[in-house]
């Protein structure tokens, strides 16, 4: 499987070996790719032109560069914050600037994080009013939603927050993405929205409290769309996988939970078993081999995010690293692409913005 994967990122790289270090010629890439508007835009997908979703997403991976490997210049970054002032609602919400929604809360919760990062001229008003839009997207009590409903907690795609039965799309990733912007923006541990938000993150993992050893500690997606657990089934369970323990354990850790907290050791012992380079771990079964590669530069980057704040170092994996790998893959401009189109990542600004957040500062 990972020599399947690498041959495949190899031939889509058109590989280029050059002396230079693998993340200045990334971050030089995506900052010739910002537009004179100050917004990144898509090339590949119509839904990504706008540059809502893709402007945050783009700048708090550049924001986490040190300055030491590359240092942002405050021009670029003001002109980019710019845009999505611009670009956000007066209540807060970024994504929805145009006829079709761009990601909501994705963008607005990348956002408040870039915000947070950045900490230029009026970061501050505009991060609290956005994390404000996102706390009023939660499924809980305000808007009707009660503990006994499967999606309690979490946050789905946004807009105009949904009420029962309505659900629309609710997930792990976007939950933990809300998670971590919200504690970014100062919202305290103690606050009430992270104990609602822990209900849905646990509920999306293989943990029995009272048997541990009859579950595998992983996470799976959602508890209601079972289409969208990519790893399948095993019998009345979904399966788990690497980018949602990756993301699991994050949202655990954005809650509150403490490092010794049986869940998240549980969860560690499932991604350190499985974990092997780029290859996304848990999918068995002919019908789910696609899955492995086009979750990779998102495994890449969630994985490596996980492990540094567990305060594991990767690089121990029994395969080959992400950093090896990744340094393989680069193309002549310093961009990657996955030629796997399940999840965009064929759009070099996406898997160059994930692959700048795995790789190491060094």
């Amino acid at each position: 499987m990972r020599r399947s994967i690498s041959l495949l990122l190899l031939a889509a790289a058109g590989c280029s070996r050059t002396p230079r270090a693998a993340l200045p010629r990334a971050v030089e890439y995506l900052w010739r790719q910002q537009a004179k508007d100050g917004g990144w835009h898509s090339r590949t997908y119509g839904l990504l032109r706008s540059g809502q979703a893709l402007t945050p997403f783009v700048l708090d991976a550049l924001l986490q560069v040190p300055p030491a490997v590359y240092p942002a210049q405050p021009a670029s970054v003001d002109r980019a914050i710019a845009f999505i002032a611009g670009n956000t609602r007066a209540d807060g919400a970024l994504g929805l600037a145009d006829s079709i929604p761009d990601y909501p809360n994705y963008s607005t919760a990348l956002a408040v994080s870039a915000l947070c990062r950045a900490r230029r001229g009026n970061w501050e008003a505009l991060a609290q009013r956005m994390a404000g839009y996102l706390r009023a997207q939660q499924f809980t009590e305000q808007n009707g939603w009660r503990r006994e409903h499967p999606v309690y907690g979490a946050w789905g795609m946004g807009g105009e927050p949904r009420t029962p039965p309505d659900t629309g799309h609710v997930d792990l990733s976007m939950t933990r993405y809300v998670l971590q912007a919200l504690r970014a923006a100062g919202v305290p541990a103690t606050d009430p929205l992270f104990a609602s938000a822990r209900v849905f993150v646990e509920r999306c993992q293989n943990f029995d409290p009272q048997h541990p050893d009859r579950a595998d500690g992983g996470f799976f997606f959602s508890t209601t769309e079972f289409d969208t657990n990519k790893a399948g089934a095993d019998g009345e369970h979904f399966r788990s996988y690497g980018t949602t323990t990756a993301d699991g354990i994050l949202a655990l850790l954005a809650v509150g939970s403490p490092l010794a907290d049986p869940r998240v050791a549980a969860a560690q012992r499932w991604l350190m078993s499985h974990h092997s380079g780029m290859a996304v771990p848990g999918f068995v079964g002919e019908a789910y081999q696609r899955w492995p590669q086009g979750l990779a530069f998102y495994y890449a980057a969630s994985s490596g995010e996980a492990f540094r704040a567990l305060g594991v170092d990767p690089s121990v994996d029994p395969g080959s690293s992400v950093a090896d790998a990744l340094k393989r893959t680069q193309r002549a401009d310093g961009s990657w692409a996955n030629p796997e189109k399940l999840v965009k990542e064929d759009d070099p600004l996406i898997a160059t913005a994930f692959a700048v957040r795995a790789l190491p500062a060094k």
